[in-house]
């Protein structure tokens, strides 16, 4: 059988075809967007497909699941189950017909045969090859004679060809196997449904899929593959084998006890979808260059499979946290106020003293401390923006500067500093700041600064008091200052 080696057909069509099994792994999501960045890249047809037919492991809304993970990211299919295609459906199970019609076709050609036995003979066939420490070959035990087959028995293939199969992966180069991993597979099942062998061939093939893009774990099944495509006289696509994702320490595969999660925790958690396709894109591919942060487009135009790692990538929670702040920071104000908002409990967006001008001023504090919107959420839970949306109780204790041998010496300092903001510019901590630094310089700056930080947050650690301020804004400011300054503790 010829195969299809060429990188760069005229019209290139690529696929991804999950399960509905209710968990989109990080792993899944990086094969559909390198087969999405490919089609893009070359003008061509990307197929989002619903691989139903064992219902056994169907999780209710999955499909809509996988729409809503692939959306979130930002992979965009030219046909679907959710989009008009060419080809009938784009869910296995409503494509029972065609897999049919191929089967009968290996069947005419003798190529298929039903299976005679029952599950306990088969059970019998394996337990003997175990005790002859021999490997379990369907077809060392296939009738001499078929049955003509009446769709109540699984269907199998007649493997045609018994020998070693050699052919070429795209990122791998040439790959072999014996011929013991050639059999006499079920094509299909007893329940009329085609198994994941026979139906991706035949729905491939329908596509006029030219690329197919899966991971390392289908290299061990590629002679069962390549027996269908023989068998129905079908040329090879271009198959490109992508790098395993690793933990971090690349000891193995990242799986879930490993804390894989599935894609929309991370949206849940805040990280972004420029992020996360970024960051996916560079986990076993390497675009040549020390450029880490891609807009789509430029993934787009950057990818090229030849630059896909044969070696695994691992998957580095540090520089996806640092990937995200930096997502971020690049953001417009407007939707870093959002962001905020989204992870602010109900109890401080209640607040009096909250407002989208206050929100706004906060933004640039928060995001520049934050990676993810979990660490908003921590910081509001330990009260870090309490002051901002609450008048905080004076904790006159703190008032008093280190140096202080007076415990008053802090009122006039203060009262000083309401009468240089009475009239400042409060439009940034800059001119805040300008207000204040000439005094400051000339007492010292612990002793205005200090007391000044502990009067606007009623804390020890707080922000800058310049941002402080600024964040609170004049009237609150003014505020906070007189009641720090009117009341002495006895």
């Amino acid at each position: 059988m010829t195969e299809n080696t060429d990188t760069h057909i005229k019209k290139v069509v690529t696929r991804f075809a999950p399960s509905p099994t209710g968990f989109m792994h990080i792993g899944s999501i990086r094969t559909a967007l390198f087969a999405y960045l490919f089609a893009r890249k070359n003008n061509g047809t990307f197929i989002l497909r619903i691989e139903d037919t064992d219902k056994e492991r169907e999780v209710t809304g999955s499909i809509e699941h996988i729409i809503k993970s692939l959306s979130w990211i930002g992979i965009e299919w030219d046909y679907g189950p959710d989009k008009e295609n060419p080809f009938g459906s784009c869910i296995q199970s409503e494509r029972l017909d065609s897999y049919k019609a191929h089967a009968l076709k290996l069947i005419e050609k003798g190529l298929a045969y039903p299976d005679p036995y029952t599950k306990e003979e088969v059970d019998m066939f394996r337990a003997q090859a175990e005790s002859e420490k021999k490997p379990f070959l369907f077809r060392d035990h296939r009738p001499e004679a078929f049955e003509v087959w009446d769709e109540t028995k699984p269907l199998r293939l007649k493997a045609p060809f018994i020998k070693r199969y050699t052919w070429q992966d795209a990122v791998r180069g040439e790959l072999t196997a014996g011929e013991e991993a050639v059999d006499d597979i079920i094509i299909i099942k007893a329940d009329g449904y085609p198994t994941y062998n026979f139906a991706h061939i035949i729905d491939d093939l329908n596509m006029k899929v030219t690329h197919i893009m899966r991971g390392d774990e289908f290299i061990s099944s590629m002679p069962k593959f390549l027996s269908i495509y023989d068998s129905l006289e079908i040329p090879y696509p271009v198959f490109v084998t992508l790098p395993p994702i690793l933990r971090d320490d690349r000891t193995k595969k990242l799986g879930k006890r490993d804390g894989a999660k599935d894609i929309l925790d991370y949206k849940s958690e805040g990280f972004l979808p420029e992020t996360m396709m970024n960051f996916l894109a560079l986990i076993g591919w390497n675009p040549g260059t020390e450029q880490e942060l891609f807009s789509k487009e430029e993934l787009i135009e950057a990818f090229d499979i030849t630059k896909i790692q044969r070696s695994g990538g691992a998957f580095n929670e540090e520089k996806l946290l640092w990937m995200n702040k930096e997502y971020l920071q690049k953001t417009s104000l407007d939707t870093q106020c959002v962001y905020l908002q989204e992870a602010l409990p109900e109890s401080l967006l209640a607040s009096p003293l909250y407002s989208e001008a206050m929100l706004k001023r906060l933004v640039p504090t928060v995001i520049e401390r934050i990676h993810v919107q979990t660490e908003i959420k921590e910081m509001a839970q330990a009260g870090e923006y309490d002051f901002a949306f609450f008048v905080p109780t004076t904790p006159f204790a703190l008032l008093p500067w280190k140096n202080d041998t007076d415990q008053k010496a802090y009122i006039p300092r203060l009262e000083k500093a309401q009468e240089l903001l009475l009239n400042a510019d409060f439009s940034s901590p800059e001119a805040i700041k300008s207000a204040l630094w000439e005094y400051t310089e000339e007492i010292g700056r612990g002793e205005l600064l200090w007391p000044l930080r502990v009067a606007l947050t009623g804390k020890e650690k707080s922000p800058d008091p310049f941002i402080s301020a600024y964040i609170i804004g004049k009237e609150q400011t003014l505020l906070r200052l007189k009641n720090a300054c009117g009341t002495i503790e006895p």
